[in-house]
């Protein structure tokens, strides 16, 4: 039975029950589509009853990763796994009314289109909202083989990119029943999160569904020339049954990954999008395509400043290196900075620079915040830590080893408030930080 006092919202959707939590009330696990393997998703039609919205997004199936794990010791927290995961949740700040119209922003998280989810505790929007008042929308969309690898024998490519757009259009259709305003959207993201929302961009049926983008730590360095690896994955995936159990199907990737790491870098990143099939262009349009859309989206895009110090533990001959007296960690630092260039910085400047030249507006940003203990300053996915400070998501990571939880807090308002604000006007404050630098 629902609870009388619960928070209700009246939207195109239904009337949503959500539920209050320290100072914001959420809206959880709503169904914004659904879809059976394989296929393209179908909206969720309007509820006739009652739409309970106090119960997580379940996580799409997912492979383990021992450097999530060590990164991220909290994991999933509550959450359950589930292929038909196609839900969002929302939060909005405790006192917002239907009529407020508050600037809205949709996070798509990352994890290498394999891992991650809308709910995991280190995505917990509630800081950002109570703060900064806006609402925030936690979206969770199929990964890996359910989401992001098409082949010649009928698996559609992009089915997640494809989930997505389908949640910025529930997003459109619902958000003011929650205090939004479905004209004042920012999607933004992290990591492969953020390289899905430049090519919403660009993606069929998601023009104007969001006016701002906000792309965090993108490896675009790595998004170009895949097709032969993706070929390579997709006939290696062609012996996995289409009716084969979730966690099945899961217990494939290694053998797919490991396929993909004979094409160099780009196998840093197996899974992802492709060119050419809906809902975006052939490669080779695709700058055109952005120059298009440069005038109608507002774009603040950047990087951590030493992204690649993430992943130096999964590549042993480096900790080897590292181990060694004198010069071991001067050539370490040598290839992290130049890693992270390649991946992630050098192309998020050319990125603010043709979106400019084609008449868009642009900013570009750094962000080198760290703990007190190890050698992660600037590492990829510290953001997250400040723009969502969930202490029992993060405290036990080494993400924030040895730093008080206050100074972690503290070190994130500067974030929050330059997310917000760009969220809410589209303008850029040049933040007086010791940790975030806005570039001209």
């Amino acid at each position: 039975m629902t609870d009388a006092a619960a928070p209700r919202f009246v939207c195109d959707a239904g009337t949503v029950v959500g539920w209050r939590d320290r100072g914001v009330v959420r809206a959880t696990g709503i169904r914004y589509a659904r879809a059976e393997r394989y296929a393209a998703p179908v909206a969720e039609p309007p509820a006739t009853g009652v739409v309970d919205a106090t119960s997580w997004a379940p996580a799409c199936p997912q492979a383990g990763s021992p450097l999530l794990e060590r990164m991220f010791p909290d994991g999933f927290g509550d959450l359950d796994q589930d292929e038909h995961c196609q839900r969002l949740s929302v939060t909005v700040p405790e006192d917002a009314r239907p009529d407020d119209r508050l600037p809205v922003m949709v996070f798509i998280h990352g994890g290498s289109y394999v891992s991650g989810a809308g709910d995991v505790p280190i995505h917990d929007p509630a800081v950002l909202v109570r703060e900064e008042r806006v609402v925030v929308v936690s979206v969770t969309y199929r990964l890996g083989l359910f989401g992001y690898l098409g082949s010649p024998d009928g698996r559609p490519a992009n089915l997640g990119l494809l989930d997505q757009v389908e949640a910025l259009r529930w997003v459109r259709r619902n958000i003011a029943g929650f205090g939004g305003d479905p004209t004042n959207v920012t999607a933004f993201g992290e990591s492969a999160g953020a390289d899905a929302v430049a090519h919403l961009m660009v993606a069929d049926g998601a023009r104007g569904l969001f006016q701002r983008a906000i792309v965090q730590s993108a490896p675009l360095g790595i998004t170009r020339g895949r097709d032969a690896m993706t070929a390579a994955m997709a006939a290696e995936a062609s012996t996995v049954p289409a009716d084969a159990p979730a966690e099945e199907v899961v217990t494939h990737y290694d053998r797919l990954n490991q396929r993909a790491r004979s094409f160099g870098l780009i196998g840093a990143m197996p899974f992802g999008l492709q060119y050419g099939h809906a809902p975006l262009p052939q490669e080779d349009d695709l700058e055109a395509a952005w120059d298009a859309v440069a005038p109608d989206v507002e774009v603040l895009i950047g990087t951590n400043s030493r992204e690649s110090s993430f992943f130096v533990t999964e590549v042993p001959a480096l900790e080897r290196v590292q181990r060694a007296p004198l010069l071991g960690r001067p050539a370490v630092e040598a290839v992290v900075r130049a890693t992270t260039r390649r991946i992630y910085t050098r192309d998020a400047r050319r990125f603010v620079r043709r979106h400019r030249r084609a008449g868009g507006r642009a900013r570009r940003y750094t962000i080198s915040w760290g703990p007190h203990q190890g050698d992660l300053a600037g590492a990829h996915t510290i953001e997250l830590v400040l723009l969502f400070p969930h202490r029992t998501g993060w405290e036990t990571s080494p993400l924030v080893a040895g730093t008080p939880w206050a100074e972690v807090e503290a070190a994130g308002r500067p974030v929050r408030r330059t997310w917000a604000e760009f969220a809410r006007s589209g303008r850029v404050l040049d933040e007086r930080s010791p940790h975030l630098r806005i570039h001209r």
